[in-house]
């Protein structure tokens, strides 16, 4: 460990080489995140088949890439629309029946369920193997080949940041987003005003579904996926929620490409492997950290 520490400081080009690739890549993290603090703040609901919606989109990718020939950059927008349904569809046949559940444990284990039940039909529809979608793009080189940057990289970091502009002007300025935002604060004033809030908490539950497809299109032109993976990106997208907090739409940008740069740095110190490990052990950290202060301001008040 002492030996990878010397090196960052020795070599500071490379230790600005991961905390650049952490940044680009973290964008696309932040948007999966967004998808699961946009539910969590409108239909008090934990999606913890987040990642498997990822990695199902990641799949449709990959298939039309290499069953159909189109480029994977182009089917971004096609698995957009069918997550968008495959969205709809789970929230008709699963999602509804959890809105207005008081106990959070059920949530969380009936889309812990959703994401077992998700992880063994991609596993029996498309294998167990580990794929990837390599839009070859190339690489740039900086500064003399200092830095290098690959190419679909920067591009991802374009397209997640399009896509954050499109969500924020939505949720702005869109009739839908002014709907989801005043039930978000008032589900039963809006009732009262005239939303049909099913439609509402259908609508948003969908939109986190293409979210998270367009988050996988991207992660499988960058990284390999199998059906098991999903977990990883479940939990980080929870890590950066809980960090950013709920409705902070840039918190949560900059949370998730500073994650990302830490984690980067991190998996390059104490080996890949553990790479992961260090959101978990944060994650848990913070939970208790949160859990002794909210202890505390009880004992406080009473």
């Amino acid at each position: 460990m002492i030996t990878y520490i010397k090196i960052l400081i020795d070599s500071p080009e490379f230790l600005a080489q991961l905390i650049i690739n952490g940044l680009l890549v973290g964008a696309i993290f932040a948007l999966i995140a967004y998808g699961l603090a946009l539910i969590w703040g409108v239909m008090d609901i934990i999606n913890f088949a987040q990642g498997e919606m990822v990695i199902f989109g990641g799949y449709i990718t990959y298939t039309l890439f290499y069953q159909f020939g189109i480029h994977p950059i182009l089917t971004i927008p096609i698995v957009a629309v069918l997550l968008f349904v495959f969205g709809l569809f789970i929230y008709k046949t699963v999602i509804y029946r959890l809105l207005g559940e008081k106990d959070i444990f059920i949530t969380i284990l009936a889309t812990f369920g959703l994401a077992i039940l998700m992880q063994q039909l991609m596993q029996a529809i498309f294998g167990p193997d580990i794929v990837t979608a390599n839009p070859e793009l190339g690489m740039q080189f900086l500064f003399d080949g200092a830095l290098i940057i690959s190419n679909i990289q920067l591009v991802s970091f374009i397209i997640a940041v399009f896509v954050a502009i499109v969500l924020f002007v939505v949720m702005k300025y869109s009739r839908l987003g002014q709907t989801i935002r005043a039930t978000s604060q008032n589900p039963r004033a809006a009732r009262i005003l005239g939303i049909n809030i099913d439609r509402v908490y259908a609508n948003t539950f969908a939109i986190n579904a293409a979210l998270c497809g367009i988050g996988g299109s991207l992660v499988v032109m960058i990284w390999a996926i199998h059906p098991f993976i999903g977990l990883v990106y479940t939990f980080r997208s929870f890590f950066i929620v809980i960090l950013a907090g709920l409705g902070n739409f840039m918190g949560i940008i900059f949370t998730g490409m500073g994650i990302s740069a830490f984690e980067n740095v991190t998996g390059f110190i104490i080996g890949a492997e553990f790479q992961a490990a260090v959101i978990f052990c944060l994650l848990v950290i913070i939970l208790i950290t949160r859990s002794i202060r909210a202890r505390k301001k009880r004992q406080y008040i009473q």
